[in-house]
Parts: structure tokens; C-alpha cells; sequence
């Protein structure tokens, strides 16, 4: 569907693919439309919904500044999937040993390679994860921003440690059957601890910087950095490295992910296509409506002309490979997931375990309170927000999953 709504009365409009917000998201998106530095408009995806420093599915072309708050603290988190050359048919008929598999392979929860001994120090990162490692070195990459920045990494900040674990959350691992009933792997994940402090440190120093300039904005968490700023830069190049992190986090998991189905299954696993990676938390430089501007996507994934992107459902929806349309309107992009309909602690106010049993039947998962803000019933329906954005992107896959693991 094209637009649905349309907010005016800012400097700018926002185009909204979706009825379905509330009004404080609604609030925050006019906000936004507020700040001077927004080219042609901001637009809204079917999935949107209130977040914490800009509303969740808000695509954000800016020309001049950039502000972190709406990029947000997970930077580069997005999706990637893969297809294998087997069938649901050449799975076991209770899938828990899978489950618990990819469990023990790929450190999830608040968790890091090496785990801590009883006197608290780290223990050794695996050979493998330290060689890709090697090649994403923050010291190396970003050594004339750490110079700058002598608070940016603490002596705490995990770096290594964290790449190619899952973190917490929504973040998730599943084992996926297609319309074809074909086996694909498909995961949620972002630049772990790294990334978080990287945007929470520059997300302080945007509002510093609103006070030495003595620039008022409609939020604190619209503060932003000028494009004549040595801050701006950092921050560009810090944000840079922490989304390619997300991305070799990616891979490494995937790597862990199939190395435990081929112990389980005793046999080798191939990909048959290529991988597809999107981030969906992350800013990119693109030329829309005739200019070059920094498109700022919070909770949205690129969806230019034929590019294949994921939108993965709730753990008991379908999810979806799709390949965009590229439509202008939308920034080509469209939404990241299914949308949370409410907050974490309301679910776990308004569902219970039995719930989630319900919700959940059919698929090997955690079925236990400390999943149960991840239920279903917690986030909207992805039916809907798919049909909201048949202008924006087609569907190539529909994936239901048969194994998840939650962080």
C-alpha cells in the first residue's frame, strides 16, 4: 500500500506506511520534523513504533548533522540468512538436539567467549573468532579516534569477546523451513557491547555539544553533531567500524551456527545461495531526490531496485526474504521485523509460560518466564505490516521456524 498518513506542521513532512501508532510515536516523529537539517522528509515504516532516542522503523535523510540518539545504541544490528542444501527431511524428528547445540556453540545471554573463572578473570577467546578478529581491529581501524577519545573504550568494553555471540533481547537464531519446505538458517544480532558504548559515548558528547553551541532542540535525544565538527567525524568513523563489527559478528555466528548442525546431523551442510546481510540499525551515505544525504535507518532495512533483504516475524510468525521495489517515497527501505504492539514489561504483566507454550507450539525453543517479553502476542501482526508495504518490497521466501534460540 502506498502512504497511509501524513504528519505536517514540521519544517519537513513524515510519510507514515502504517495507522498502526501510537500516539507518542507519533509525537516523536513530529519532533523530528522539526530539526532544520532533514532533507525533503522523514518517513515511517509499517512496523513502526515508539523508541528511545527516535521511533523504531523512521528512516532519517540528513544533510549537514547526524544524530546519534536516532541511529540508537545496537549500531549495525541487523539480519542474515542463509539456505542449505537439505530438506526438512533430513532432520531429526525431535530437534532439541539442534537447539542445544547451537546453544553451546554460539554464546548467548549476557555471555562472552572465555567465560570468567571464580576469581573473575576472562579465559582464552577461541583461535578462530581472534583470526577474524584481526582483521576488524579497533586499535588499528580507529586508532586516531581512540586518541581523541580516551574515554570512548573503558578497560570493561568487550571487543573480541563478543564477536560471534548473540547478546540478549530480541536477538535471536533460528533453523527456518521455506515454501519448498528447504532448511534455512537465519539470525538477529548486532555489535555487542562494543557498539553500545561506542553510540552511548556519542550520544553524550551530541548533547555536550548542544550546550557549548547553546542550540535548543525539541528533545535532548534530537541533539545532535554538526557536519563542521571533529565530533562528527569520529563519530562517522567509530559508527563505521561498529557496523562492519555487526556484520563479521554475523558471520562468525553463522559459521558456529552450521558447525553444530553438521555435528548433529554427522554430515556437511552447504550454503546453496549466497548470504544475505542487512543492517536495519545503521547509517549509510545515498543520494535521494537529487542530493547525497546520510540516510539514518533506526529499526528499517535498506530496499533499493532488486536488492534481497529479511523481515524476520515474531518466534511464532512467519518471516520473509524479500527483494525491494525501491521506491522513493520510503527512502527505498521498508520495515525490519513484525513491531513490537507493546513493551516488554507489559507483556510480561498481561501474558504467562502457559502462554507462551500456546503461542510457541510446534517450535523447539525456550518456553520460560525469561523469554516471555518475546512472546508473540507481544509484537504486531506481521501479516498486516507486510500488506502495508506491498509497495515497497515483494516476497521471494516466506520462512516459518522450527528452532529458535533466544538471547
Amino acid at each position: 500500500m502506498p502512504v497511509r498518513q501524513t504528519i505536517e506542521g514540521g519544517l519537513v513532512p513524515v510519510k507514515v506506511y502504517t495507522t498502526d501508532i501510537e500516539d507518542q510515536a507519533m509525537e516523536q516523529l513530529r519532533k523530528l520534523s522539526l530539526m532544520p537539517f532533514i532533507h525533503s522528509h522523514v518517513a515511517a515504516m509499517p512496523d513502526a513504533h515508539l523508541g528511545r532516542g527516535s521511533t523504531i522503523g523512521s528512516v532519517i535523510p540528513t544533510s549537514g548533522a547526524i544524530i546519534p540518539a536516532a541511529v540508537g545504541v545496537d549500531l549495525g544490528c541487523g539480519m542474515a540468512a542463509v539456505r542449505l542444501d537439505m530438506s526438512s527431511h533430513d532432520l531429526p524428528e525431535n530437534l532439541r538436539s539442534i537447539r542445544r547445540a547451537i546453544e553451546k556453540a554460539v554464546p548467548h545471554g549476557r555471555t562472552a567467549h572465555g567465560g570468567r573463572n571464580d576469581r573473575g578473570s576472562w579465559g582464552q577467546t577461541p583461535k578462530e573468532v581472534l583470526k577474524h578478529w584481526r582483521k576488524i581491529d579497533i586499535e588499528t581501524q580507529l586508532g586516531h579516534v581512540l586518541a581523541r577519545h580516551k574515554k570512548l573504550i573503558g578497560p570493561k568494553t568487550n571487543t573480541h569477546r563478543h564477536l560471534g555471540t548473540l547478546g540478549t533481547g530480541n536477538h535471536f537464531i533460528e533453523l527456518c523451513l521455506d515454501e519448498e519446505d528447504r532448511v534455512w538458517v537465519m539470525l538477529h544480532s548486532g555489535s555487542r557491547g562494543v557498539g553500545n558504548r561506542i553510540g552511548s559515548y556519542f550520544i553524550a558528547c551530541a548533547k555536550h555539544e548542544m550546550d557549548r553551541r547553546g542550540i535548543r532542540v525539541p528533545d535532548e535525544d534530537l541533539s545532535y553533531l554538526p557536519e563542521d565538527s571533529e565530533l562528527y567525524d569520529d563519530y562517522v568513523d567509530a559508527l563505521n567500524w561498529a557496523q562492519d563489527y555487526a556484520a563479521w559478528n554475523r558471520r562468525v555466528m553463522l559459521e558456529a551456527t552450521l558447525s553444530a548442525i553438521q555435528k548433529v546431523l554427522k554430515r556437511k551442510a552447504f550454503v546453496t545461495e549466497k548470504a544475505i546481510q542487512c543492517h536495519h540499525n545503521y547509517v549509510a551515505k545515498e543520494t535521494h531526490f537529487g542530493q547525497e544525504v546520510l540516510v539514518t535507518r533506526k529499526g528499517a532495512i535498506r530496499a533499493g531496485a532488486g536488492e534481497l533483504g529479511i523481515i524476520p516475524g515474531s518466534m511464532g510468525a512467519q518471516s520473509y526474504i524479500v527483494r525491494g521495489k525501491g521506491n522513493p517515497d520510503s527512502f527505498c527501505s521498508c520495515s525490519h521485523g513484525a513491531g513490537r504492539a507493546m513493551s516488554r514489561n507489559a507483556a510480561r504483566r498481561r501474558f504467562t509460560t502457559a502462554d507462551l507454550e500456546t503461542q510457541t507450539e510446534g517450535i523447539e525453543c525456550r518456553k520460560d518466564d525469561g523469554v516471555l517479553d518475546e512472546i508473540p502476542g507481544a509484537y504486531k501482526d506481521i501479516d498486516t505490516v507486510m500488506a502495508n508495504q506491498a509497495d515497497l518490497v515483494e516476497v521471494v521466501h516466506t520462512l516459518r521456524q522450527i528452532v529458535n534460540v533466544k538471547g
